[in-house]
Parts: structure tokens; C-alpha cells; sequence
């Protein structure tokens, strides 16, 4: 009897490929890059302030510089991001963080200049690099993301991005404070800037608009990118900017991060000159100090975006951000008051650390929120609540320092207590289970 024919075995289904992750390892190190150059002032600017002969209050105005284009170029520098596409926008704006950081650098000093002319040029510097910087958020989470990631990892993919983005702040206050004592301020800059070049080519050399114009992604990532959606994403509808304006939900969210980014800026513009001149500690060591807080806010930041995701598939999309944003803001506020109150520097260090750690983990939630919220205009939602969420830093650059010479440093920086509990409460306001189009 003839041994039966063994049948055929089932063709083999080839394995997704992982060309996403090169794209938010591009992702991080572009986020990396952001936070380097402009965070760099916050630390360069305690012996700039001294060289040039700056008060508290003309420092804040040059921090705050940026925080005003920041803020107010998000929705015309989303625009911008939708229209050009992710290749050609991010890297025509990282070129120009590098111009414009070799500048800064190149600042003359008093002998040639006066101190307010030389004041005027600086905030006209920052004002550019925040006009430079906004688009990059609404773009990466509200076009990169989208498109080259499923649903069910926006979370974390977040979270890693605002953890590349606090590691550059973390290099920032070691790496410029020795740069800026060894070799002066304007070194810092010079030094720091042409990697703005370097990071522009690489991101143009790899990154596509679209995943399936990608020669190294297969139909099966195309695919694992798609779970969860019934469509592909549309292109935006002309006048969204405007429609995202008149949703609560939109409004209610950009309000929420302005309140969360009042806590961020006071540690972003502040921290070390609080450190070095209110706390007495070594310019060095509190450079070092700095970027341990800067540490702390990475890791809270994947963890953050990791909980985001696991709430939102345990409980659902408005039950999942919302926990682990007004979580995070409410573990903030008595942090912020502690820790502006006791007297031993490094308890206190520690637990403003702890505190801005605790802004980092609502971060992922503000982006997933905004993405799930938008839908289809999710680049015009981003821009909106980037909006809200920056322009806090032209006036609390200046608020903090008030509230200081008026009523000490403690009440200053227990001021982000509050801000932190509204926060909060907006949330209760905040649904990311639906988009802009099923609310009409």
C-alpha cells in the first residue's frame, strides 16, 4: 500500500518589520535635539546675566521670548507641518534651530553694544526659536504618530518621545554649565548648534510621509499600523483650525496643559538660577542637580505614557487619560509646597524634583488625548492645546519672578500648587472617548 502524500505545508506569513521604531528613535532624537537648544538658555543665562550685567526681570524676558513663539505659532506652525509634511517640515526647522542657536553665540557684549540693545536682540532670538520650535509636537504627534503607529501604543510612543525630550534637558544642565564655566557662555551655543545639522540629515535621509513609500516596511507593518482603524486617516478639512476652537472638549484640554506647563515652565526657566542663587549651591553641582531632575522627569514620562495605555484598555479612553493626567497633577501640588519649604537643599531638591516628575507623567495622556480627540483633524487639536499649553510661558517667566521679590521664593513656586489643582479639575470637563465629529 503506497505511504500516503504528505500535504503541502502552509506558506509561511513573513513578520512585520520594525522600520516604526527607527521612526521614533528619529522621533526621540529630534525631541533630544529640541529640548537641547533651547533649554541651553536656561543655564547659560545665570553667567550671561552676570557678564552682561541682566536683572532678574531682563533674564525673563529673554526666557520668555520663547515662550511667546512658541505658543503663538502653534496653529500656523501645524499648518505649516500639514501642508509641507513631516520630511520636509522637521527638517527645515531643526536647520533652523542650529542658525539660529550659532547666533545667540555670537552675541557681542556690553563693550559694543548697549545692555538694552543687547537685550532687544536676544528676545528677538528666543521669540525665533520658539517660532521655529512650534510646529514640532503637532507634527510628530498629530501626522507622525498617526501614521506610523496603531492605536493601542500611542500612549507610550508619546511617553517616549517627552523622555527623549527631558534627557536632552537633562544634558543640558551638566553639559552647558561646564561648557559655560570653562569655556563662557557663548560657547555653549556654538558648540551645541551644528548638532541641530547633523540630526536635519539624518532625519531626511530616513523618514516618509508615508509608511508605504518606505522601501524597508512590508505589507504586514502596513497592516499592524492600521489595527484599530477603520480608515485611513483623512487629509485635514480646510478651516479645522477654526472648528477645534468652538469644541469644548479642545478648549477645555489646551486650558487643562496651560495650567500643567505653568508647573513646567517654572522649573524649565528657573530651577538652576534658583539652585545657584537662592539655594547656594555650586554653579556645577547645581547643574548636576538639574539634569537629575531632568532624569526624573524622563522616567516618569514613560511611565506616564505606559499607564495611559494600560488604564485606557482597562477602564477606556476617558476614564484612561484622565486618570493619569489629574493623577499626576495632583501628586504635584503638595510636592511643589513641601519642597519650596524646607530648608535642607537636597530634601528640597528631591522633592521639586518628585514634582516636576509628576507634571512628565501626565504629559503622554495631554498628546493621546488631543490625538483621539481630534480624529482626522488631529495635527489642528495638537496645535490647539499646544497653544494653551505654552503660551502660560510668556507670562509665567515673568509671574515668577514677581511673586518672588513680592513675597519670597516659596510662594512663587508653591503658586504651581494651584495651577496644578485646576489642572486637574479641568479634566472632569475632558472627553478623549470621542472625536470632534461624533460631538456634532
Amino acid at each position: 500500500m503506497p505511504s500516503p502524500v504528505p500535504s503541502p505545508a502552509p506558506p509561511s506569513v513573513p513578520s512585520p518589520t520594525r522600520v516604526r521604531w527607527m521612526v521614533l528613535a528619529l522621533l526621540s532624537l529630534v525631541s533630544f535635539m529640541a529640548y537641547l537648544l533651547h533649554f541651553n538658555m536656561s543655564v547659560a543665562g545665570e553667567p550671561m546675566m552676570r557678564e552682561l550685567g541682566l536683572s532678574e526681570l531682563q533674564l525673563g524676558m529673554i526666557l520668555g521670548a520663547f515662550a511667546w513663539g512658541y505658543g503663538l505659532f502653534q496653529l500656523p506652525g501645524g499648518l505649516f507641518g500639514d501642508r509641507l509634511g513631516g520630511r520636509s517640515s522637521v527638517t527645515l526647522i531643526v536647520v533652523a534651530w542650529g542658525i539660529l542657536n550659532l547666533l545667540i553665540g555670537l552675541v557681542p557684549g556690553t563693550t559694543l553694544l548697549p545692555v538694552a540693545t543687547l537685550v532687544g536682540g536676544l528676545v528677538v532670538l528666543r521669540f525665533l526659536i520658539g517660532v521655529t520650535q512650534a510646529p514640532i509636537y503637532p507634527i510628530t504627534s498629530g501626522v507622525v504618530i498617526i501614521e506610523w503607529f496603531p492605536v493601542r501604543v500611542w500612549g507610550i510612543v508619546n511617553g517616549f518621545i517627552t523622555t527623549a525630550m527631558t534627557l536632552g534637558a537633562a544634558a543640558v544642565g551638566p553639559g552647558i554649565a561646564w561648557l559655560a564655566i570653562n569655556l563662557g557662555w557663548r560657547m555653549s551655543f556654538l558648540v551645541t548648534a551644528p548638532l541641530a545639522f547633523v540630526t536635519a540629515a539624518l532625519w531626511w535621509w530616513i523618514y516618509r510621509d508615508d509608511p508605504a513609500a518606505h522601501r524597508g516596511v512590508n505589507a504586514q507593518e502596513r497592516d499592524l499600523i492600521r489595527t484599530g482603524r477603520q480608515t485611513a486617516p483623512k487629509a485635514p478639512r480646510k478651516g479645522a483650525w477654526l472648528e477645534v476652537l468652538r469644541h469644548r472638549d479642545s478648549l477645555a484640554l489646551a486650558a487643562s496643559y496651560f495650567c500643567m506647563n505653568y508647573v513646567f515652565y517654572l522649573f524649565f526657566n528657573w530651577f538652576y538660577y534658583y539652585l545657584v542663587e537662592i539655594r547656594h549651591l555650586p554653579a556645577q553641582a547645581g547643574g548636576w542637580f538639574t539634569g537629575a531632575q531632568w532624569m526624573v522627569g524622563a522616567a516618569a514620562a514613560s511611565l506616564g505614557g505606559w499607564l495611559c495605555d494600560r488604564f485606557s484598555v482597562r477602564f477606556g479612553a476617558r476614564a484612561g487619560v484622565r486618570l493619569t493626567a489629574a493623577g499626576g497633577l495632583l501628586l504635584c501640588a503638595p510636592l511643589l509646597v513641601v519642597g519650596s519649604l524646607v530648608s535642607h537643599p537636597v530634601l528640597a531638591v528631591a522633592l521639586l524634583a518628585l514634582a516636576f516628575g509628576a507634571t512628565q507623567l501626565t504629559d503622554g495622556a495631554y498628546w493621546v488625548a488631543s490625538m483621539r480627540i481630534g480624529g482626522d483633524q488631529s495635527a489642528a487639536v495638537c496645535g490647539v492645546m499646544n497653544t494653551g499649553g505654552n503660551i502660560v510661558g510668556g507670562f509665567g517667566s515673568l509671574m515668577v519672578p514677581f511673586l518672588a521679590g513680592r513675597f519670597g521664593w516659596p510662594a512663587a513656586i508653591s503658586s504651581g500648587a494651584l495651577f496644578a489643582i485646576v489642572g486637574a479639575g479641568l479634566w472632569l470637563l475632558i472627553r478623549a472617548d470621542r472625536t470632534l465629529e461624533a460631538h456634532d
